[in-house]
């Protein structure tokens, strides 16, 4: 079964130096019927200004990924960390007993497109953590590329939460993720136009597949699938 998350049906504030679209629930923008999937809490589209970003604020108890699709991010947190992030590579944060972060476009000129991805952690208190890797795109074109896990293998991030994070970026080839009995699926379009399933998605578009034995992908652009319990 799939069930489809159209982009124009997400909630959306523009707040000139920031123009984001929330596929779930945030911040001022409720939706009861759209409060997350699983343990999956949050995917914000986010188009930040250039020097402009989001001030130092809070969290805990919550595993946050950025995802950046064009431009760059500065990252600065307490814990001392300090790190620039760029297409191919993949932030993972554990806010945990609480974390007091913040996230700025270096640049002059140009905007940074990213996706920020909030899932709840499989236990609350744990220790505040981060880490970041590279990936080759090489590695995802025309393939699955697993980016994050809670039992992360070749490369990926670590993941406090029984989740696998796969991306993928199609030139007009088809990808085919199975799906274990009893796990649940959700399909991000990043960029492009992708058949899921049989069926057409846009970027921005989501879906959630769920009583299905695979995932299969074709078309052009990129995408995120999320493998949950």
């Amino acid at each position: 079964m799939i069930t489809i998350r159209h982009r124009n049906e997400r909630g959306h504030a523009n707040h000139g130096w920031l123009d984001t679209y929330h596929t779930f629930s945030f911040d001022a923008y409720y939706d009861r019927a759209h409060m997350g999937f699983r343990s999956l809490r949050v995917i914000n589209e986010d188009r930040v200004a250039p020097a402009q970003g989001f001030g130092t604020h809070p969290h805990r108890d919550m595993e946050i990924i950025t995802y950046v699709l064009e431009g760059s991010l500065e990252h600065k947190d307490s814990m001392g960390t300090g790190s620039i992030i760029r297409p191919g590579e993949v932030q993972r944060m554990s806010a945990g007993t609480g974390i007091r972060h913040s996230e700025f476009n270096p640049s002059k000129t140009e905007p940074v497109h990213l996706l920020q991805i909030w899932i709840l952690p499989e236990s609350i208190g744990i220790q505040p953590s981060y880490e970041q890797r590279q990936f080759d795109r090489e590695e995802m074109r025309g393939k699955l590329r697993l980016v994050a896990a809670r039992n992360p293998e070749a490369n990926a991030v670590k993941v406090h939460q029984d989740v696998r994070l796969l991306a993928t970026v199609l030139a007009g080839e088809s990808v085919r993720h199975e799906m274990k009995p009893g796990r649940y699926a959700w399909v991000q379009i990043a960029r492009g136009s992708m058949v899921v399933n049989g069926h057409t998605l846009e970027a921005g578009d989501g879906a959630a597949i769920s009583e299905d034995p695979g995932v299969e992908l074709s078309g052009k652009g990129e995408a995120l699938i999320f493998d949950l319990s």
